[in-house]
């Protein structure tokens, strides 16, 4: 059973169906995978904590001791109840993933402990892992593949964190900070974490834009982000300006194409929505726009189009893919990539 439809995948971890007895969980961003299996884990085991109801193993485990996992799989509680086998895969090797496999096909098949919950954190698994091609297949094993947050995702985050602090930002001050946010989710709570402690837990306060600035501090005038806008905003010379800026501040190709991508992602998003009856300006804002970039943004949203961005797309996936070419003239490739789309951007009237 495969959930990838965030509405799905809430209602499953909040409520998991007693009838499926294994969860495969994988992405690259592990925060995520961390956070859900964490939440499941509290659902589908009543002492996640107990060393007599819960197995915590690693690939390391396995590969050292052939047979322990389906040992533990096959292993009753001692205490009573539903018994959990945490499986935490951190790396891409062929053995771990294939003994994985091999266990959950035969717990499937009712041959270990029927009552055992059988839980797998994994990384971003392609799809010629065998561990992903048996958990698709199986009925009773609830298949949850991770993305990246998009920036909605991590104001929700954001939001419910600093609630549990009983303290907020407004409008303009969240989705400032939403647009600083490091990408990888457990950084980004740490971030979360630390603001509250900065704004002062209990206090009630709800922060505006002039209230992080000390705590954000002065974002680098070369920022990548910038370099983005100025791109799709027809800037020509702005936009190689600032990529040789960033270049100077130590950003890599691999990064400047990525701030590209990531840009065209929210031009995108912005007018999906505005597509779908939002307004233009509300658009914006449900994509991560910051506040400061907004008038900028919508001048841009303005001209370019799906179809547009979508004939864009592949010279981005190309960029990101000969930046990481060993030996490829990085940074010169992703200036060549800023050139042709602040080219197409005065093509449209910027």
């Amino acid at each position: 059973m495969i959930l990838a439809r965030r509405p799905d995948i809430e209602r499953f971890l909040g409520q998991p169906d007693r009838a499926i007895r294994a969860a495969l969980i994988y992405g690259r961003d592990i925060g995520v995978v961390r956070d859900r299996a964490n939440q499941l884990t509290l659902k589908v085991c009543d002492r996640p904590d107990d060393p007599f109801d819960t197995a915590l193993l690693t690939d390391v485990d396995i590969e050292a001791e052939a047979g322990r996992l389906e040992g533990e799989l096959a292993a009753q509680s001692l205490m009573g109840g539903r018994r959990l086998v945490r499986l935490k895969l951190g790396s891409d090797k062929v053995g771990p993933d294939r003994t994985a496999a091999e266990a959950l096909v035969r717990h499937m098949a009712g041959e270990l402990n029927p009552d055992a919950f059988y839980l797998i954190e994994a990384g971003n698994l392609g799809r010629d892992s065998g561990l992903r091609k048996a958990a698709e297949k199986a009925a009773a094993c609830a298949t949850i593949p991770c993305y990246e947050d998009e920036p909605g995702d991590v104001a929700r985050l954001v939001r419910e964190t600093l609630a549990k602090d009983n303290v907020s930002l407004t409008s303009d001050a969240l989705a400032m900070f939403v647009s600083r946010m490091p990408k990888e989710r457990g950084v980004a709570r740490q971030e979360i974490e630390r603001l509250a402690l900065f704004l002062g837990p209990g206090s009630g306060i709800s922060a505006s834009p002039k209230d992080l600035e000390d705590f954000l501090g002065v974002e680098p005038e070369a920022s990548l982000s910038d370099a983005a806008a100025d791109a799709f905003g027809g800037r020509l010379g702005e936009a190689q300006a600032g990529l040789r800026r960033a270049a100077q501040e130590g950003e890599a190709g691999p990064a400047a194409v990525r701030a590209i991508g990531s840009y065209l992602g929210r031009l995108r998003r912005t007018l999906t929505l505005a597509k779908s009856g939002a307004g233009l300006q509300e658009a914006a804002k449900a994509s991560g726009v910051f506040w400061k970039q907004e008038r900028e943004f919508l001048r841009q949203a303005r001209s370019w189009t799906l179809a547009e961005l979508d004939r864009l797309q592949p010279d981005v996936l190309a960029a990101d893919k000969a930046c990481k070419t060993a030996g490829s003239p990085d940074h010169l490739i992703a200036e060549r990539l800023a050139l042709q789309i602040a080219g197409r951007a005065r093509r449209l009237g910027l």
